[in-house]
């Protein structure tokens, strides 16, 4: 049986707009995908040279991670081999993939060729923070937040993290959405029960975490997957 973990922090960034726990952070409705994943990284005043070069995936994964972490996270009290990431999406790198296949054409470019894995972004997050943790990135056709309750409380259950951020990054043209969870083992001030519940509440509803009872009730198990 699984001890209690805990959403200490959370983060959207869907619907021209970016929203950390209960307040939306920054919005921006008139520009395209690129330039709104700009407009957020000015207005974070955010300075970090390799970000020019992501694709739009690893671009929204690291901007989502940036405003998670923002001002909620103390990193400094657990090891880079502590801190590892769980994420899904349904389609895996195929934005850049298309990018990539219409530059085969003439000459391929290897800077896009660089980010036909989805899990690149987990690595661009990884370098920006110095973690160093257990990474996975699932493909899913829906967020499949029992699957991911259940690894992520595995993976503190059995110590192999002390935190973990997970949760949901997709791309594909100007269709997009991040929802990212960071989750940890103590309870904070703020904080509310991992559990599949509170995880469906913020990516279904689009809204930010509401404060379900931190205990009791019954847990929706997780879905098996081939």
């Amino acid at each position: 049986m699984s001890t209690e973990n805990y959403i200490t922090a959370s983060c959207i960034i869907n619907n021209s707009a970016a929203s950390k726990d209960e307040v939306k952070v920054f919005e921006n409705k008139n520009t395209d995908l690129a330039g709104f994943l700009s407009a957020i990284y000015k207005h974070f005043r955010l300075h970090y040279p390799k970000y020019y070069k992501m694709d739009n995936l690893s671009k929204l994964g690291w901007l989502a991670a940036e405003v998670l972490l923002k001002d909620s996270f103390q990193k400094d009290k657990y090891q880079p081999e502590d801190i590892g990431i769980v994420l899904a999406n349904a389609n895996s790198s195929l934005d850049n993939d298309i990018n990539y296949f219409s530059t085969v054409k003439e000459i391929p470019s290897p800077s896009l060729f660089v980010y036909t894995l989805p899990n690149i972004v987990i690595g661009e997050i990884c370098i920006r923070n110095n973690f160093k943790g257990e990474h996975a990135f699932f493909i899913q056709d829906t967020f499949d937040t029992g699957f991911i309750e259940q690894h992520v409380n595995y993976l503190l259950d059995k110590n192999i993290l002390q935190a973990c951020i997970c949760g949901w990054v997709d791309v594909l043209g100007e269709d997009y959405k991040a929802v990212l969870f960071l989750v940890e083992k103590e309870k904070g001030e703020n904080s509310v029960l991992f559990s599949v519940e509170n995880m469906d509440t913020v990516f279904k509803d689009g809204q930010q975490l509401i404060k379900l009872s931190l205990r009791g009730g019954t847990t929706k198990q997780s879905r098996s997957h081939a």
